[in-house]
């Protein structure tokens, strides 16, 4: 940190019944940080942050804050009970930020400030909580979960916001995306330590994959090895890795196979595929409309879905997600064409609505319905394992739902209905208030699922890493279809946004697309590439990671600052290339597929 800090923290302590939550911490924040606060479900990341705010006292530690700094908080879950309107809670307090400039953020995010609070929905409180915080002129802001419950639109602005902010920032979030693209430097609550490190959340997998295995070797040096050998195992970071790494290509081929069959060639291709072909077939929308009123959110959509498809669904809130996943598994009709299902299709609905959950239960209770055993999905399994696969001790099992945590009650309610007989799982909005362990066990289990899967979800990172093809809702009938995820989608949007720049060179483009559509193979270049680019990317990554690796090391920015400055700088430009690479290579593989086709 090359400036004084504006607010710090001293040999900080908390009680927490008879035990310390945590104890001895230091914490320092300077005038430009932007800080991811990582760590685990229950070690306390947002109390730290209320202690940081002031909102708690802390029983020991000396809390330091520079003159004239203005701390301000936004809350996981705003409580606006007290105020007749959602204008009324952004204006209270003693020093309350101007109307207009509340009114001038209500209007970028897409909130009608007027709306009566207690009929508020969770997306609206918390859009109300930002206009305040940010209209507040914070010099230090301290957002704990702040993308839950907003749509694509208000995550994005909100990122736009963040990244022209020039004061500190403290986050605690399970959006992975809006972690890598905001933050610099990342504290991490481990095991009751307080480790901080000068990389974002980019850097922050292969950072603690080196913790881990540090605290490994120092563990058999002190004869102790077991007790970090469960830990281990229960992490399993680099086996985890290795997985998703193996599910990544899996889901790149599929994106490859499915382009094949998009556009028109392909959906000629596929209308004329023989009786074999068309049983993969589960969901077939045929020139589907829907409007309410005057309003018309789905004109002329078609689509099949094939056995197997992982189907991402994303659109600013209102723009009809959720009335298109309900006709495509029939629980709505359209105004006009067709829905044709499988008559195989079987559903399961997850849309973590944990109020169905009883609270007097115990977890064997809804799991196994009291029983030691629970069939899943045709195979049985001892309630106690099972539990362990979703990251529960297995001594849980005679908990009452009443006493876990949101997250926990989360879990359950995913392993309950993952255990059901289905060909078809529909998750509207999965990832709401998961911690990032969770996210990735969701993203490993929908990966392993034999079905087809739709996902309604604004997070973009776990579109990114689970669907083969996302819909994009516009709210004015058009319905995007695009071979890929959430990242492959925002591409065209925006391309399509700046298209009125490169008007002039579009007839010239027409006018060679039918000589490109004879060709029969890749040319020269793009063979080469395609050739060549698995070995570049495998480079990069290599490279990356080494780099991530000193960068890890806490003292290098204050031994070898420059140094430190060129490794941020070629991870920066080295993910920027690899990225490039991979789009480059899939592209060169589609074409390659449809060529053969």
């Amino acid at each position: 940190m090359s400036q004084p800090p504006i607010l710090s923290y001293e040999n900080l302590g908390l009680q927490q019944g008879s035990g310390w939550l945590f104890e001895n911490l230091d914490l320092h924040i300077g005038p430009q940080d932007r800080l991811a606060l990582i760590g685990r479900n229950g070690a306390g990341k947002t109390t730290l942050m209320k202690l940081i705010a002031g909102q708690i006292e802390a029983d020991k530690g000396k809390r330091t804050v520079q003159p004239g700094i203005n701390v301000v908080m936004l809350d996981q879950d705003p409580d606006v009970a007290a105020f007749d309107t959602l204008l009324d809670f952004t204006l209270h307090g003693e020093n309350p930020p101007p109307q207009y400039e509340i009114e001038a953020i209500a209007d970028q995010l897409g909130i009608d400030l007027s709306r009566e609070a207690k009929t508020a929905s969770g997306g609206e409180r918390r859009r109300a909580a930002i206009c305040r915080a940010l209209a507040s002129e914070p010099d230090l802001l301290l957002l704990d979960e702040p993308t839950n419950h907003l749509d694509l639109h208000a995550i994005e602005w909100l990122e736009k916001w963040l990244d022209r902010y020039r004061g500190a920032f403290m986050v605690i979030s399970h959006d992975r995306t809006f972690l890598t693209r905001l933050t610099r430097q990342t504290y991490w609550m481990d095991r009751g330590l307080l480790r901080r490190n000068e990389i974002g959340f980019g850097g922050y997998d292969a950072w603690t994959e080196q913790v881990y295995a540090e605290d490994a070797r120092n563990a058999a040096r002190l004869d102790a090895k077991l007790k970090i050998e469960e830990h281990w195992k229960e992490r399993g970071v680099t086996a985890r890795r290795k997985r998703n790494q193996g599910r990544l290509a899996k889901l790149y081929e599929m994106r490859a196979a499915r382009a094949a069959m998009e556009g028109a060639q392909g959906i000629a291709k596929l209308s004329a595929a023989n009786d074999g072909s068309k049983t993969k077939t589960v969901i077939h929308a045929n020139e589907v409309s829907k409007s309410f009123g005057d309003r018309k959110i789905i004109d002329g959509f078609t689509l099949r879905i094939q056995r197997g498809d992982r189907i991402g669904i994303v659109g600013a809130n209102g723009t009809g997600k959720t009335t298109l996943v309900r006709m495509l598994t029939g629980e709505a009709q359209p105004d006009s064409g067709t829905v044709t299902l499988s008559p195989t299709l079987s559903g399961i609905f997850i849309d973590q609505q944990r109020k169905l959950l009883s609270p007097e239960k115990r977890v064997r209770d809804v799991l196994a319905e009291g029983s030691d055993w629970i069939d899943v999905r045709g195979v049985r399994k001892h309630i106690q394992g099972y539990l362990k696969e979703f990251l529960f001790d297995p001594s849980l099992v005679e908990a009452r739902i009443g006493t876990l945590s949101g997250g926990e009650q989360s879990r359950i309610l995913l392993a309950r209905e993952f255990a059901r007989e289905a060909n078809l799982l529909v998750l509207d909005e999965p990832t709401n208030d998961l911690d990032l362990e969770t996210l990735d066990l969701l993203q490993e289990v929908v990966a392993d699922y034999d079905g087809t899967v739709l996902i309604v979800s604004h997070d973009r990172d776990f579109l990114d890493r689970t669907v083969n093809l996302t819909l994009g809702l516009s709210g004015s009938g058009k319905v995007d279809i695009v071979v890929g995820g959430y990242a492959d989608w925002e591409a065209k949007r925006d391309r399509r946004e700046t298209a009125p720049a490169s008007k002039a060179a579009k007839p010239k483009a027409e006018a060679a697309a039918p000589k490109a559509a004879k060709a029969a193979k890749l040319s020269y270049k793009d063979q080469r590439d395609y050739d060549l680019l698995p070995g570049r990317i495998a480079q990069l990554e290599t490279e990356i990671a080494d780099a991530e690796t000193q960068l890890s090391d806490p003292a290098l920015y204050t031994a070898n600052p420059d140094r430190f400055a060129k490794l941020t700088r070629f991870i920066e430009t080295a993910g920027k290339e690899k990225d490039a690479a991979e789009e480059r290579w899939l592209e060169l593989a589609i074409m390659a597929e449809q060529l053969a086709g």
